[in-house]
């Protein structure tokens, strides 16, 4: 929409001291001709915009001229606020709720009294949660190294690292940062740190790059599932995957074709519907859950207190 790249064109020059009118069509994906519309537009709104020619020119507005008014809509102003808002979900402090009442009070007249997105990111664990991730923000923003605990599949360890992001993906939180053990960058899982503790050890900081959050290359996807699942299972799978990702069976049953990329996180989830779903493949889950029915006999089948 043209007011959209109006509000866009006057954010440009609010920011830089000069842009060309090139610059601006490139940006705005326009031709220079629409620009110097808009430019002129802009003019009769008695905006002080300058245009000089030759080298070294272009557009800029006058000095000292400022927007009394926020150049925001109301909608851009309520995606702000939720983003704040979900950040505040997990926060340790109460710094994002204060940043959301300098903008509410700015801005009341662009904000309705009505929150159409609620984004909670604090999931079950925000006691735990809150506190690790306001430590590693002081440590990223100190550049201090940063101490834990880590509990992974492979066994315990401690661990130093120089944090540089906080990631939400997967539906879990994480950081990465370079491992001085493994000599390397790293993604942690929160939930899997305990006693994090940021250092008075300063670090240089890296030339960092940006994590590579793509599930296919983190968590390859080369075990291919095929199992039956009871039909009232299939809230559970359409929940997971899609209310097309089963084929009803004569008999009834859903039939789950999916690739998966870890083997114990399978037969981990395969557990959880007990005995609501049989597996065909991969032959590895069947053994596995049958050594598991099996122990679990032994466990619960015999004496009080399960043992002979």
């Amino acid at each position: 929409m043209k007011i959209d790249r109006l509000i866009g064109i006057l954010s440009v020059l609010l920011q830089e001291e000069k842009v060309t009118a090139p610059d601006l069509a490139e940006r705005f994906e326009v031709s220079r001709r629409t620009i110097n519309r808009d430019i002129d537009d802009l003019l009769y709104a008695g905006i002080p915009i300058r245009t000089s020619q030759g080298v070294g020119g272009g557009i800029s507005i006058a000095e000292g001229y400022k927007v009394d008014r926020t150049i925001l809509t109301s909608k851009d102003m309520q995606m702000i606020l939720a983003g704040l808002r979900s950040l505040d979900s997990v926060s340790g402090s109460s710094y994002y709720g204060q940043l959301m009442e300098k903008i509410q009070a700015g801005s009341s007249e662009f904000i309705s009294g009505r929150d159409s997105i609620l984004i909670d990111l604090s999931s079950w664990y925000k006691e735990s949660l809150a506190p690790k991730i306001s430590t590693i923000q002081d440590a990223i923003e100190n550049r201090h190294l940063l101490e834990f605990y880590y509990y992974a599949p492979s066994g315990e360890s401690k661990r130093s690292i120089e944090p540089y992001y906080i990631v939400f993906k997967w539906t879990s939180w994480y950081v990465y940062g370079w491992c001085r053990q493994r000599k390397d960058y790293r993604l942690f899982k929160l939930n899997r740190m305990d006693k994090v503790k940021e250092t008075k050890k300063e670090f240089a900081c890296r030339n960092a790059p940006v994590p590579d959050l793509s599930s296919e290359l983190k968590f390859p996807r080369n075990i291919v599932l095929k199992a039956l699942f009871d039909p009232d299972m299939k809230w559970r799978l359409v929940e997971e995957f899609g209310p097309d990702c089963y084929e009803v069976q004569e008999d009834g049953r859903l039939l789950l074709i999916k690739d998966y990329a870890d083997i114990d996180n399978l037969t981990m989830w395969m557990l959880t519907f007990g005995d609501k779903v049989e597996v065909i493949e991969p032959e590895e889950v069947r053994e596995r859950l049958k050594e598991m029915a099996g122990s679990m006999m032994k466990i619960y089948g015999g004496k009080k207190n399960g043992r002979n």
